[in-house]
């Protein structure tokens, strides 16, 4: 793993999960760690619901936009984790992979989304200490 590594969220909008995920890892990683986020379907606009689950948790996510998948996007990552987009992220040899299995808050109110968000940062707080072992800074 190179010395600051890229981590690559993909679901198929683009507008919950994959963004929560990029937020907490932006927030957590800081610095020493590349965030990207796409979708292989992208909405128009974060959903408002992740929004405001994520504001509950001081991290700001309003100023992001969904993003369409792209090859080059897979290609420049280290770590491309996919929630429930099947096939459509390209698969390149020598990245590592992994499929998170989340429930997609489309359409779902704040009290529904609060467990995914949660069940999110637990994932990502394993993550980062995965790929950077000397732990979050303090």
């Amino acid at each position: 793993m190179p010395e600051k590594p890229t981590v690559l969220f993909v679901c198929v909008h683009n507008a919950g999960r994959s963004q929560m995920a990029a937020g907490y890892l932006r927030a957590l990683g800081g610095d020493r760690i590349e965030v990207r986020s796409a979708g292989s379907e992208p909405k128009d606009e974060i959903n408002p619901v992740a929004v405001a689950a994520m504001a509950e948790q001081g991290i700001d996510i309003t100023n992001h936009t969904p993003k369409i998948l792209t090859t080059e996007a897979v290609r420049d990552s280290d770590v491309v984790i996919t929630m429930g987009c099947g096939d459509a992220c390209p698969i390149f040899p020598g990245k590592r992979y992994e499929d998170w299995q989340l429930d997609d808050p489309a359409g779902l109110g704040l009290a529904a989304v609060r467990p995914i968000r949660d069940e999110i940062r637990a994932r990502v707080e394993s993550l980062l200490a995965e790929l950077l072992p000397q732990g979050p800074l303090g």
